[in-house]
């Protein structure tokens, strides 16, 4: 039987293979996007090490100021206007680009669902990724969870 996890940080995951084998938790999932980056510090490394793979919820960030300024970000909209695509599946292209994380974006618009689909196909050069890392850098400390 497999299974995922929410919300788990490095320390709850270590608890849980503790008491279980790493190849029945299929999943942990939490919030991660191009703005809240804090599981790259040790919990994204752990979970590659012991192959099991992170699901990103809201991986296009929950409405309000932060998402507004993804979306308006001049280094995105620049990123997005050369690979003639939206804003939106440019921070999706990020979350996803390592094949290290499974993204989960919500969409009740058929065109939504489509953006999301195509975004998969979008590779993101190391320039790219290096401009969106100095406007969005990763942590340099261990940070909480992020939880909406």
């Amino acid at each position: 039987m497999r299974w995922g996890v929410s919300n788990f940080d490095t320390d709850d995951m270590q608890e849980l293979l503790s008491v279980t084998s790493e190849t029945n938790c299929a999943t942990n999932q939490v919030l991660y996007h191009l703005g809240s980056r804090g599981i790259e510090f040790d919990l994204l490394p752990w979970q590659k090490e012991h192959q099991i793979p992170i699901m990103a919820y809201c991986p296009l960030a929950q409405g309000g100021s932060l998402r507004n300024q993804l979306l308006n970000d001049p280094t995105i909209l620049e990123i997005a206007r050369e690979h003639n695509v939206n804003p939106l599946q440019i921070v999706l292209a990020w979350c996803i680009h390592s094949n290290d994380v499974i993204a989960i974006p919500r969409s009740t618009q058929e065109k939504h669902v489509i953006e999301n689909a195509t975004a998969a196909s979008i590779e993101l050069s190391k320039e790219e990724l290096d401009k969106l890392n100095k406007i969005f850098p990763k942590p340099h400390r261990k940070l909480p969870l992020d939880i909406v």
